[in-house]
């Protein structure tokens, strides 16, 4: 919404929730004035709620609210299987009950135990490390601004925990340019406590990129109620805060790194504001031994009351470093930054100590995107060094402004919010107004051990395939299902017609998705795609799985064996023969030996493709790999398949599923059916031990459906199943 739109939402109130997201009327304080109309409001509106699912006609699991005193009434009923991402309030409830589909819960009363989605819930991917490959344009710096993306992936309630059955969705792919992410959202009516789901964490920490949950404290105008703020800050009789140990046992038992902490509840004092701090400075104990963070949001100052600074400065300073060291890790500075504000902000983190790129000047995107007018030399000026980093608000724009929302007009849109108007990092658009992060911050990859294999997959599509194969035509979103993607996209060079390059969903080689290069091709045109530290030795091998849908071509690899000497300067590839084919759309595999480079590292992988003919043509690569050619063994089967519980009707049946996890590495699991004349139906995959199906159906006058589960490790091996029966 504009920075004019004055919205009122009903959760905020305790009103039910309409099916479409909130409505919006003319009073109320506008857009700028509090960062709660993107926590409630518009984290409800991103997309629309699945409705509660329909009544059983066979036992389902125990829903905790039926006997839970700490959980509000009005909670999804029993007959409702499917697991949502977590959300609470700190201590007591609101008045009154909560609306349709919404479970009032506290989380001063949660236990791991006590949690019936936590096996739904948990990521399971650790944070990988990162390094900086010398950036693609001299303009993008390492060890300057870094990104904080605010990101709503769906409502506050009702947010499934683990995908759903549409392509629409958020499925975010950029992660080489951002340094944190939060889980945004939380509402009065719903809850302001919000744990982010699983697919997200899996998804950012094998890119590197930690996730934040979101702590919110609504405005009053919002339905905030102060006695929240004071069961967030309240202490035992010890002197321990309960709320913060609580935080991050949530934290470390879902998987995730942190919490962001917004505190805009008007009505405190210094005594609170001092609470405040204690409590920041508790809850960053309590979790340095788990690795966690916290970003504090400049809201609350030192005198307790609500008044954004757009600065660090002498008023919340004490929440971000005071006499006795850190207390956040960083601060989101509020909207109302000047770039006399940054430039004091930086100024000041200095004097303390600290580094000024841990303020992130919050950028709004969430109304006009890349069309946002940003004073960007105030944060990261082209000729002299940035003054501070900048968070991103909402950015999610790049799908919610589209009218055609399929994953290809998305992924478009998405790269040119992130890469900038010309599409090509190492080349930015001199008249682009928008400086795409691509043109200012160095870019990050994790590509740093063999095995390593992509298969240009999403996270989301249409359809699901196995060997070029549909395994599935339901389309799906499950971000944790998405591979390591090429970072930079797309460093394209040419001496002719450049082509277009596009991860494309009309057909995969596996998942959802593969890349696409079609055009003339006047030139050989040479694609570049991940940054890695691969160390090679005479048995590495380096396999393309690839079709032409027109035109012959030959295709070559490239292998970069050392960087370029500097930003902007081209990637020294070498280039090795791959394979010539011929018009056609059937799929090949190519391998590549690479016994001449044994003992070096592979900086930087590519492709070049040349046209033989005189049309336009059409090349697919399905899949990446380079592992060496030892025996690899298939990966180690899961266990204990079991239907935890059901929900029937007719010849369609809901369950929960879970399994005993493989020993050894797996890289996600996935769910099958196995029909009556022995073929299989993709049915989906996590990287959790546990799945729900929204829809199984009979086939036919089956008597039971076997239902099958497989290991899947780095190169896509999949193990021998684990099965169990749903009986009809």
């Amino acid at each position: 919404m504009s920075e004019s739109d004055t919205p009122r939402h009903p959760a905020a109130r305790g009103e039910a929730i309409p099916a479409d997201g909130p409505r919006c009327d003319a009073s109320g304080p506008a857009r700028r004035s509090v960062l709660a109309a993107g926590a409630g409001a518009v984290a409800l509106a991103a997309g629309s709620a699945p409705a509660p699912a329909a009544a059983a006609q066979a036992p389902a699991a125990t829903d905790p609210a039926a006997t839970d005193p700490a959980v509000g009434a009005a909670a999804a009923t029993p007959s409702d299987l499917a697991p949502y991402a977590s959300y609470w309030y700190p201590d007591s409830l609101p008045e009154g009950a909560p609306g349709p589909g919404i479970v009032w819960r506290s989380l001063k009363q949660w236990t791991p135990q006590g949690d019936p989605d936590l096996a739904h819930n948990t990521a399971t991917v650790p944070l990988a490390p990162r390094f900086t490959p010398v950036p693609a344009h001299r303009g993008a710096r390492a060890g300057q601004a870094r990104i904080a993306s605010l990101v709503s992936f769906g409502p506050t309630a009702l947010n499934p925990s683990q995908g759903s059955a549409t392509a629409d969705s958020y499925a975010l792919t950029h992660w080489a340019y951002i340094d944190e992410l939060v889980f945004w959202g939380g509402s009065a009516g719903e809850g302001i406590v919000l744990a982010p789901n699983a697919p997200v964490v899996d998804a950012a920490h094998r890119n590197g990129v930690r996730v934040l949950g979101n702590v919110f404290l609504p405005p009053a105008a919002y339905g905030g109620d102060l006695r929240w703020t004071r069961d967030l800050v309240q202490r035992d009789s010890l002197g321990r805060f309960p709320i913060a140990e609580q935080l991050v046992r949530v934290a470390s038992a879902y998987g995730f790194d942190g919490w962001f902490v917004n505190a805009e509840t008007e009505g405190g004092d210094s005594e609170l504001a001092t609470l405040m701090r204690l409590f920041l400075r508790a809850l960053r104990a309590a979790g340095e031994p788990h690795g966690l963070r916290i970003t504090w949001y400049d809201a609350m100052n030192t005198t307790g009351r609500v008044g954004w600074q757009g600065a660090l400065n002498e008023l919340n300073q004490e929440f971000f470093e005071d006499r006795a060291g850190k207390v956040a890790d960083t601060m989101f500075v509020d909207f109302r930054w000047t770039p006399q504000t940054l430039a004091g902000s930086g100024a000041l983190a200095d004097r303390l100590g600290r580094s000024r790129h841990e303020l992130w000047a919050a950028v709004d995107t969430e109304s006009h995107g890349w069309n946002s007018a940003v004073r960007w030399d105030a944060i990261i000026p082209r000729e002299r060094d940035h003054v501070v980093s900048y968070g991103f608000y909402r950015p999610e724009w790049t799908r919610n402004h589209l009218t055609d929302r399929s994953p290809g007009a998305f992924h478009r849109a998405d790269d040119r919010f992130w890469t900038g108007a010309s599409l090509d990092p190492s080349r930015p658009d001199p008249e682009d107004t928008w400086r795409a992060p691509a043109t200012a911050v160095a870019d990050r990859a994790t590509v740093a051990s063999l095995p390593f294999a992509c298969s240009f997959n999403t996270g989301h599509g249409e359809r699901w395939y196995e060997g070029g194969e549909v395994a599935s035509d339901t389309p799906w979103n499950h971000l944790g299902l998405q591979d390591r993607l090429p970072g930079r996209r797309w460093v394209v060079d040419t001496t002719g017609q450049r082509p277009a390059v596009a991860l494309d969903f009309a057909r995969a080689w596996r998942g959802g998705s593969s890349l696409l290069v079609t055009g003339p091709l006047t030139a050989p045109a040479a694609v570049g795609l991940h940054a890695t530290r691969l160390p090679l030795t005479r048995s590495t091998v380096l396999e393309l799985v690839h079709a032409t849908e027109a035109g012959p071509v030959a295709v070559e690899v490239g292998v970069a064996t050392r960087e370029p000497a500097a930003p902007g300067e081209p990637v020294p590839y070498t280039w090795l023969r791959a394979e010539t084919l011929g018009a056609g759309r059937a799929w090949r595999r190519t391998r590549v030996g690479l016994p001449a480079l044994a003992g070096r590292t592979a900086y930087a992988l590519a492709v070049r493709v040349t046209g033989l003919g005189d049309g336009a043509v059409a090349w697919r690569l399905g899949a990446l790999s380079v592992r060496d050619t030892a025996a690899a063994r298939r990966p180690a089967a899961p266990a204990a398949l079991t239907v935890d519980a059901a929900a029937r009707r007719g010849d369609q049946a809901r369950l929960r599923l879970s399994w005993r996890r493989a020993a050894g590495p797996v890289r996600h699991y996935a769910v099958s059916r196995v029909l009556p004349d022995g073929s299989r139906r993709f049915l989906g995959g996590t990287c959790s031990a546990a799945l729900y199906l929204p829809s199984v159906g009979r086939a036919g006058q089956e008597r039971a459906t076997v239902l099958e589960v497989r290991a899947v490790d780095e190169l896509y091996a999949a193990s021998l199943p684990a099965r169990t029966t749903l009986t009809w």
